[in-house]
């Protein structure tokens, strides 16, 4: 082991220990205004990795040279962090949303529910499902949103705010397995295992959709008595310039490319520019797009590569010494800890891995996705949408952990037991 490994290890630990402490920041910020900027800063958990991955890059160069810093800096993979940046400011635009609510208000007034209980219930369950087929940075994007006047609002009570986040957190995480390419922990994997999408709609797909429904039927019924018809308005308001179905079809075709070009960075970039430029010639179909949110987020998860990547030496050891049900619970706790995604491409390095180990390990990495924001990708996305929802405008680690712990459970048993 060398030094700079054990100093990535030690900032990687001051990291997780910030993101647990990011609502005290935000509670000391109204405590003393004199120093609220700085505070409020280091209280965005978005920035938090990004923040400590620049310490480590300052210390290697203290270390090692500076060359060696920047080399490290640039031999890592910014894939997934530039694609969520994209599909989160993709999907969230105006038309995209307008047409998912529509579709789901349609769908929601067909059903023998309340109408905010039943909109509740599909951007749980149905939403979720969805990533499989749009990706899960898209489907947690459009559930935040959706969600947000429903559930994240003043007068709900704090508790069932977590537990609906929770909820929200596991499904995105397991909802994405019907498919090989909309999972971040799967995409790892899944060429160098063979899987393809009908391996994971047999073996994790419809494991997962059951828990899905059980984890949205639950917290929907917890929500029942909380959820009012005057949500859904704000949830479903009718834009003041009907969007001409040629510009939705044209947001959808943006989105669609970006999915599908969603491993070639240059291209799926490209398409960003022109659909920038689209937005700026018909902004009147248009609300403000969330660069500055898509970009605290991609921040987010560039910190998470660069840390993480300094973590292989005893994340890899863990992983192939364990046996395949201890694998399950190995990598459903180290989840919490670090990006489900970097856990199972460690897996994917280890030579002659049974096939019940590949189970096990993917299994508890997406069961595991719910417990902390950096345990999958598109969790920073909920949590920079959903934040202002909550007291003191932030989101505290326990209460995530907490929120999630039931339907974590019910995703873990799923994958163990069906």
């Amino acid at each position: 082991m060398q030094t700079i490994q054990l100093v990535g290890a030690i900032l990687f630990g001051l990291a997780l220990l910030h993101t647990f402490a990011a609502k005290s920041f935000e509670v000391l910020a109204h405590r003393h205004p004199k120093h609220a900027g700085l505070l409020h800063l280091l209280g965005e958990v978005e920035v938090v990795f990004g923040f400590w991955a620049f310490i480590l890059i300052v210390v290697m160069a203290l270390m090692n040279g500076g060359e060696t810093a920047i080399a490290y800096a640039e031999s890592r993979q910014y894939t997934e962090p530039l694609f969520v940046f994209v599909v989160m400011v993709v999907a969230a635009s105006r038309p995209v949303l307008d047409i998912v609510q529509r579709v789901l208000m349609v769908l929601a007034k067909a059903m023998p529910l309340r109408t905010e209980l039943a909109l509740a219930w599909f951007g749980m369950a149905l939403v979720p499902l969805a990533g499989s087929l749009i990706t899960e940075p898209a489907a947690m994007t459009l559930a935040a949103l959706m969600l947000a006047p429903l559930i994240f609002r003043d007068g709900m009570p704090e508790w069932l705010k977590y537990a609906a986040l929770g909820v929200l957190f596991v499904n995105v995480s397991i909802g994405g397995t019907l498919t090989s390419y909309a999972a971040p922990p799967v995409l790892m994997v899944a060429t160098t295992w063979q899987w393809d999408s009908a391996f994971m709609a047999s073996h994790f797909g419809w494991k997962a959709t059951i828990a899905v429904i059980i984890n949205a039927t639950a917290i929907s019924f917890m929500l029942r008595k909380h959820l009012h018809a005057s949500a859904v308005g704000a949830a479903s308001a009718e834009p003041p310039l009907r969007i001409p179905l040629t510009v939705t079809a044209i947001h959808l075709l943006f989105l669609a490319a970006v999915v599908v070009l969603g491993h070639h960075p240059v291209l799926f970039l490209g398409i960003f520019m022109m659909f920038l430029g689209f937005t700026q010639a018909y902004e009147r179909y248009q609300n403000p797009l969330i660069i500055k949110e898509g970009l605290l987020v991609g921040f987010f998860l560039a910190g998470l590569v660069v840390l993480g990547g300094m973590q292989q030496w005893w994340l890899q050891p863990i992983v192939e010494s364990l046996p395949p049900v201890a694998l399950f619970f190995g990598a459903l706790g180290l989840t919490a800890i670090t990006d489900n995604a970097a856990l199972t491409y460690l897996g994917s390095l280890i030579e002659g891995i049974s096939a019940q180990s590949q189970y096990m390990l993917v299994a508890g990495a997406v069961a595991g996705g719910g417990l902390t924001v950096i345990a999958n990708a598109p969790n920073p996305a909920g949590v920079s949408l959903l934040r202002r929802g909550f007291q003191d405008e932030s989101i505290g680690a326990i209460g995530l952990l907490v929120g999630a712990l039931a339907p974590t459970a019910v995703a873990a048993a799923a994958f163990l037991l069906l």
